[in-house]
């Protein structure tokens, strides 16, 4: 009797997320340490990947999508703007970059904008502006802070206070020095003859989530007037809303005696401004040391192909628009006091993992000890944020680690406070297993 042919190997059909890392692999510079996640779709606060697993999404890609993900009015909105319209040069005017030009300087002050499409282009612009400003009485040097994070270009590398991200592309370019953040006396003490201004984050987000305190943004300005400066500020993540208000110094400022009157000479954003549509801008306050700050970059002197189209435009406009009335403001302030309190709860339940909390609004997170001091963490020489992030992944959360130590919640703007309720409580279990 014959033996019985053997049963074919049945190979299980492979996961498309592999045939995708490949792709990356084999044609994407790998510039990124990317998660393994491979993402496919998404609707408000939850994201799935291409094997139907859902995320709750409280990172938000990085501070960028404000009203959550493929929400139906945005849609439409770019559906029927690229209908009409998709782009002209900025040879042209167009109704769309007056009217949010209109709505940012409504929000700040008199001033003017200029449109780009990030927020590395935005400082660029500062940068250039400052130079212009200072540029017959050979003044050029910026000072800038430790910790903080201005983007990836050239410039903008050689602004940022971390030494980290300037590896490799020495050297660096000139005209920026570092000062310590929240340290009044050292930005006095680091004046030189060819300072002409003063750049920092309201929260410094890559920096760990550091707002800067009352004293810290007063003295800037008063030491600016003083030495006829310019002070600037990078709300590319921690403006439009997050904070509670419009920008960060409305939010850290509010209520504070003789601060009424506050205001940068000029300001970068991007990243919420267009809710997941590249946009960035900076505002340019109108007057400042008798000098028309607002009209000094004349034409010629800046520029940009892509910034304020018609589309990039018509989308930050409905996302103003969409704010305004769902009262989201409110929202992030009402329910950023309450996610203070509940990580402050298990801060103090889970004190062998979490060292503090960090921020307001909806731009917080948690400072864990380092790796070594956390037993669940100790075997691997991966920094504390990352592990956390990972654990967290698993248990279908996203995050966004911060530095070595610190784990970000950068939600939407719109996310309800039930769904966040649940993210606190999967970050609860992944503590309890940890600790």
């Amino acid at each position: 009797m014959k033996d019985s042919p053997a049963p074919a190997t049945l190979n299980p059909t492979p996961s498309p997320a592999a045939g995708i890392r490949d792709l990356f692999q084999n044609y994407v510079v790998p510039s990124y340490g990317r998660f393994d996640l491979v993402l496919d779709r998404g609707a408000g606060s939850h994201l799935w990947d291409v094997d139907g697993r859902r995320y709750l999404d409280l990172g938000g890609g990085i501070a960028v999508c404000s009203l959550g993900h493929a929400h139906p009015e945005l849609a439409e909105t770019l559906a029927t703007q690229a209908r009409r319209l998709l782009h002209v040069s900025n040879l042209y005017h167009h109704e769309p970059q007056g009217r949010l030009a209109e709505q940012i300087v409504t929000r700040i002050a008199p001033g003017k904008v200029f449109f780009a499409n990030s927020g590395a282009e935005s400082n660029e612009g500062l940068y250039k502006l400052a130079r212009k400003f200072g540029h017959d009485e050979g003044r050029f040097e910026i000072l800038t802070a430790t910790n903080s994070f201005h983007g990836r270009t050239l410039a903008s590398i050689a602004a940022t206070g971390q030494d980290k991200v300037k590896k490799g592309f020495e050297p660096a370019v000139s005209g920026f020095r570092h000062i310590p953040f929240n340290d009044l006396d050292a930005a006095r003490n680091a004046l030189s003859p060819a300072t002409v201004a003063i750049l920092i984050e309201g929260v410094q987000g890559e920096g760990g989530l550091t707002p800067a305190t009352v004293e810290y943004l007063l003295g800037l300005r008063r030491l600016c007037d003083e030495n006829r400066m310019l002070l600037l500020m990078d709300g590319v993540q921690c403006g439009h809303f997050r904070t509670g208000r419009f920008q960060s110094f409305q939010r850290l400022l509010e209520g504070v005696p003789g601060a009424e009157s506050f205001l940068p000479d000029a300001l970068s954003t991007a990243k919420s401004l267009g809710g997941g549509f590249p946009i960035g801008a900076f505002w340019v306050r109108q007057k400042v040391h008798g000098v028309d700050l607002a009209d000094l970059l004349g034409p010629g002197t800046h520029g940009t192909t892509f910034g304020g189209t018609p589309l990039a435009c018509a989308v930050a406009l409905k996302i103003f628009e969409i704010i305004d009335r769902d009262g989201l403001v409110d929202h992030v302030r009402s329910v950023g006091t309450w996610l203070t309190s509940e990580l402050a709860t298990l801060a103090a339940t889970y004190p062998g993992v979490i060292r503090g909390i960090r921020g307001l609004g909806f731009m917080q997170g948690l400072e864990l000890h380092p790796r070594d001091q956390i037993p669940g963490f100790a075997g691997s020489d991966r920094p504390a944020s990352l592990q956390m992030v990972h654990q967290l992944q698993e248990a279908g959360l996203l995050t966004i680690p911060s530095g070595n130590q610190v784990v970000r919640l950068l939600p939407a703007l719109n996310l309800p406070q039930d769904q966040l309720a649940e993210g606190l409580d999967s970050i609860r279990k992944v503590l309890q297993r940890i600790a």
